[in-house]
């Protein structure tokens, strides 16, 4: 009864673990199978398992065996079956430097626990074939000889160097044009405004200087230039507007902002023009002269010594166009300078290929 539950136990075990291993397929392959000494070919190992097993490639290091070496080792896992397998890509790139014929060893590949090998490949490498015959036909070392440079090995080089003289022309230019540049900002000194009273004294004093007034003809031109004169100082003086207000109200006014001590003389000035311009009054040359007198004593006696105190103001004026320019030129600065920064590095790396 033990032998046969011992039988049945080793069968079931000798059937899963052959069920095991066919799931395994583990194959190398070689693209070449000779080639010269030097030269170079691929190995590729593809191992196919059931996902979800546990498995290490082979890690060969810098040999493949002695004598093969391992330039380049490129690992790749990839989904098989709606996910169901994964398979296992090692690519190596290999060389060998001995003539010879290799005999590859099969490759090792852990899955879990169990261990697979790989088929075995072969390799021949041959060498260069030497006349033994006519070893006088072989040449020895020769001296290293200077060749010409051609145009096409430097015109590069010479193109970057016209490029970079006129990059260093614009600079200069675009520099100048930002030095000699006009002010951005100018400050304008603005003078203050005449006082109203130097204004009227010297409108009276014109009158005075023109003869012309002393002759009867003129006595109504006299009168309409010395009110003028005082109805515009009053306007610029008290702030209303007296050219366009007749003799009784500008006194009305003058008297409602307590100003009643100067209207006497002024009073007896425009009444006076009124009836020269009017009533056709001819005024003796005195009273023509008083009127005057009593014109300039008005203005100095009413004067806003405030008006004298006035400093003259600062102004800043910006110069949109200048500064827009400014702008203009030091951006440009800026670029040419990127520019001829990147071709002076093309060209040294040109001209240190080309010499080095």
């Amino acid at each position: 009864m033990r032998n046969r539950i011992y039988t049945i136990v080793l069968f079931i075990a000798l059937f899963v673990g052959s069920a095991t291993s066919q799931n395994v397929v583990l194959n190398a392959e070689i693209d070449t199978f000779q080639m010269m000494i030097g030269e170079q070919t691929r190995i590729k190992l593809e191992l196919s398992v059931d996902a979800g097993h546990k498995v290490a490639m082979p890690d060969l290091g810098k040999e493949i065996m002695s004598g093969i070496e391992i330039l380049e080792k490129k690992s790749d896992v990839r989904s098989l079956n709606d996910n169901r397998r994964d398979l296992y890509v090692d690519e190596y790139l290999i060389t060998s430097f001995d003539s010879t014929l290799y005999n590859i060893p099969p490759f090792k590949v852990m899955v879990d626990s169990s261990e697979y090998l790989s088929n075995s490949l072969a390799l021949a490498v041959y060498t260069m074939p030497i006349d033994t015959a006519n070893l006088q036909n072989i040449c020895g070392p020769k001296e290293v000889w200077d060749v010409d440079l051609t145009w096409e090995e430097y015109r590069d080089s010479v193109h970057l160097g016209v490029i970079m003289f006129f990059l260093a022309l614009a600079l200069a230019w675009v520099v100048v044009r930002f030095v000699k540049n006009k002010p951005i900002i100018r400050i304008v000194k603005i003078k203050p405004k005449e006082p109203s009273h130097i204004v009227a004294l010297n409108k009276i004093d014109e009158i005075k200087n023109d003869e012309t007034w002393r002759d009867d003809e003129n006595v109504k031109e006299y009168y309409t230039r010395l009110t003028d004169a005082l109805r515009e100082y009053m306007f610029a003086r008290f702030g209303f507007n007296a050219t366009e207000m007749t003799t009784s109200e500008i006194l009305d006014y003058l008297r409602g902002i307590d100003n009643k001590e100067n209207i006497v003389e002024l009073k007896e000035i425009l009444e006076t023009a009124d009836l020269v311009k009017f009533a056709k009054l001819h005024p003796t040359a005195n009273e023509n002269n008083r009127n005057m007198m009593n014109a300039i004593e008005y203005v100095n006696v009413t004067k806003n010594i405030e008006e004298e105190k006035q400093e003259p103001t600062e102004k800043k004026i910006v110069n949109q166009r200048s500064l827009l320019e400014k702008r203009v030129l030091i951006a440009s600065i800026v670029v040419i300078v990127l520019v001829l920064i990147g071709v002076i590095a093309l060209l040294t790396t040109d001209l240190y290929n080309l010499f080095s």
